[in-house]
């Protein structure tokens, strides 16, 4: 068995941070690597050593595995942890990290391998029992494309999917026949530049779909239990903006056979480390189907470790030190309820990317809040890198209870300035009646945009400073008041 003696974190910002938030709780040095444009970071401030790696291009820098390599060895850590995105799903890298003798904070390489391939995944899914969307594999070319529709009798819209890799590149929905050519072409050239591959997969398009996780631990000694699962229905071009957990849309018997279907696929891959088991729920049906496994820590870990009490993080720490998870499934007992919303550097309108400096930040305060910022007063917002500032976390006894503390956060407490963010959109997106009913879908956002937009409310610069000189108006034609 192995001990953690020094951790360097191969990522940047909110991630960075979070994982070395539990390193220092465990007393565990940390060393952080930065770009030029991050030589100032807020991961790079908290981290006990930081070694430049590159200049501002991921390729150059988060993306260079030798020079992450040479970091490590330079100040002496012996294990690293990817964090999320960049290198998180890197077999290569994670088999390099163990064939230098170093410690590889995540699952095995050849899991990330297999689960990295779509099309191996769902084979994966299948021999272990778990329901998956009706679809072709390997498909070239649109004569293909068609013969699979038409022998399957499957109807418009389709998706098509990158076989490698994920976050929504390659991913392009067909809902016409005269469009599937140009489509295929579109997802083929974007899967090939994001990973290296252009095989496609073909799926039914699933109308109104949720989107659901189950999050897993798995350690070396062929323990596998969930941690229950969390909804990431509320998505913008495929990615996610707000989630929660438990589900509003699972009753409990689809809950436990849901969750049941995701350890006996990660038990089926010996599963070690954090995962992720994620599916597509057709609620107007009750039927679930298989999406993807991702063989790393999510960003909205945080939700479960709120509702269940567990470091996920820790225990990330404990299985690559060898020890056993320490806990069964029936340990396990969630009772709160928590909600995430994504805090991004971008127009909330447009959704196009915001950079710059952070003239103004006031984070969230007050019972049951838990923020994660990879941000600071002052700190600069880089145009080369994920626009995530925040992830703001409520909770509460039930549901309603979650959504007053955000509202509470995001409307009372919260104050960026400098760049634009989601603020507005996250505000108008958590006080609408539909989502607070618990009825929307992952076209939640794109069907009810133009309603969002016009529920803006962000007070302006110009609004405080009006209030300013209201009350030093007051104050001169009536004196000070009796409280001061």
């Amino acid at each position: 068995m192995k001990k953690i003696e020094r951790l360097l974190v191969a990522n940047r910002g909110v991630s960075a941070v979070r994982v070395m938030h539990t390193c220092r709780d465990r007393k565990i040095p940390t060393t952080a690597v930065y770009s030029t444009p991050d030589r100032l970071g807020h991961h790079v401030v908290m981290a006990d050593r930081a070694v430049h790696i590159g200049e501002a291009p991921p390729a150059e820098s988060y993306l260079n595995m030798e020079n992450v390599l040479r970091a490590a060895f330079e100040t002496g850590s012996d294990a690293i942890h990817p964090g999320w995105g960049f290198l998180a799903e890197n077999g290569d890298f994670a088999q390099m990290v163990q064939d230098e003798g170093l410690i590889w904070v995540g699952p095995p390489p050849g899991v990330i391998r297999s689960m990295g391939d779509k099309a191996h995944a769902r084979q994966m899914a299948q021999r272990a029992g778990v329901p998956t969307i009706p679809g072709r594999e390997n498909v070239t070319t649109s004569e293909e494309a068609l013969d699979w529709i038409r022998k399957a009798g499957i109807e418009y819209p389709i998706m098509i999917k990158a076989a490698s890799g994920g976050g929504g590149r390659g991913l392009v929905r067909v809902d016409r026949a005269k469009d599937l050519e140009q489509a295929l072409s579109q997802a083929s050239s974007e899967a090939e530049k994001a990973f290296g591959s252009g095989t496609l997969i073909l799926e039914k398009f699933i109308q109104n779909a949720r989107h659901i996780e189950v999050q897993i631990l798995g350690d070396q000694h062929g323990n596998v239990v969930h941690l229950y699962e969390r909804e990431c229905s509320i998505q913008r071009r495929n990615q996610k903006v707000i989630e929660e957990s438990p589900s509003p849309s699972l009753s409990e018997d689809l809950r436990q056979e849901i969750c049941g279907k995701a350890v006996a696929l990660m038990r089926e891959i010996d599963y070690q480390s954090a995962g992720t088991v994620e599916f597509i729920f057709d609620q107007s049906a009750g039927s679930y189907y298989f999406l993807e496994v991702n063989t790393r820590l999510q960003v909205e870990h945080g939700l479960t470790e709120l509702t269940t009490g567990y470091d996920l993080v820790g225990l990330m720490l404990d299985v690559a030190e060898g020890k056993p998870l320490g806990f069964s499934q029936d340990d396990v007992k969630p009772n709160r309820w928590a909600m995430e919303v994504r805090l991004n550097a971008e127009d909330p309108e447009t959704f196009g990317p915001s950079f710059g400096t952070i003239t103004r930040l006031r984070t969230p305060d007050g019972p049951n809040l838990r923020i994660a910022t990879g941000v600071y007063h002052g700190a600069s917002v880089p145009p080369y890198y994920d626009s995530l500032l925040m992830l703001i976390m409520s909770a509460g006894h039930n549901r309603e209870d979650a959504l007053n503390v955000m509202d509470r956060a995001l409307g009372r407490s919260l104050r960026v300035e400098g760049v634009k963010t989601l603020k507005p959109l996250l505000m108008s997106i958590i006080r609408h009646p539909a989502f607070r009913a618990g009825d929307f879908s992952t076209r939640f956002i794109d069907d009810n945009l133009q309603d969002l937009v016009k529920a803006f409310r962000e007070p302006s610069t110009e609004d405080e400073l009006l209030k300013i000189a209201k009350y030093l108006a007051e104050v001169s034609a009536l004196g000070p008041r009796s409280w001061i």
